[in-house]
């Protein structure tokens, strides 16, 4: 069977590409390093990887980052693997349409699985980010629409108009600066790729680039 996982980590692998809209392309990311057995994050576009899926080990829990990953396949993935889903409380009201939560995210901690949730409010009310230790003991920082890449090679976020708060992610932007990863993996993205390496160096300036990226408050309100 040809699998169709793409290996970013010994412990991590990548669904292939999505592009729900022209400029924007989203994965998935498998990561076999959990606790309890396989995570999922974010959600898949297609079915298209289960097999492949299921010849890693399937997966025991999925994560989801904002409302905005939610969609049907989330009842699939429920039916195929039985996962426990993680999803933010605040948008439990948008993602129960297709799945129900079984565990609500709400505060920062560490869970079983040694997933760290970070509320990040801003793209979104609930919106979350997630650190894991992954191999060769690299911290492995899942971003959602909180930051990603863009096509000119910097660093971005959105604040949707009538949802997205500025200041809210101001915030947020502040709180993951104070960390300390190894590698960045978005959920959307606009650049050639949602996976980059960190360091101590570059961390700062990815800050700065999506923190330059926050409308004013005046401008996100008028219109």
């Amino acid at each position: 069977m040809t699998h169709t996982l793409t290996r970013l980590q010994p412990d991590l692998f990548q669904t292939r590409t999505d592009s729900p809209f022209p400029g924007l392309t989203t994965h998935a990311y498998l990561w076999t390093g959990g606790k309890n057995g396989n995570v999922l994050f974010y959600s898949t576009a297609s079915d298209a990887e289960f097999d492949a899926i299921a010849d890693r080990g399937g997966i025991a829990d999925q994560y989801l980052s904002h409302l905005d990953e939610a969609g049907p396949m989330l009842g699939q993935i429920a039916r195929r693997f039985g996962p426990r889903l993680h999803a933010p409380a605040a948008e439990s009201a948008e993602i129960t349409r297709h799945a129900p939560i079984d565990v609500p995210l709400s505060g920062r901690a560490i869970d079983a699985n040694g997933v760290e949730v970070i509320p990040t409010p801003g793209h979104s009310p609930g919106s979350c980010c997630f650190l894991v230790r992954g191999a060769e003991g690299l911290g492995y920082l899942f971003t959602g629409d909180t930051i990603f890449p863009t096509d000119h090679g910097t660093w971005s976020t959105f604040v949707p108009p009538g949802r997205g708060d500025p200041a809210a992610m101001r915030s947020s932007l502040g709180v993951l600066a104070a960390l300390e990863p190894d590698v960045v993996i978005s959920s959307a993205f606009a650049g050639p790729t949602a996976v980059q390496a960190v360091d101590a160096d570059s961390w700062p300036r990815i800050i700065a680039e999506a923190t330059a990226s926050v409308p004013s408050v005046d401008a996100s309100t008028s219109g």
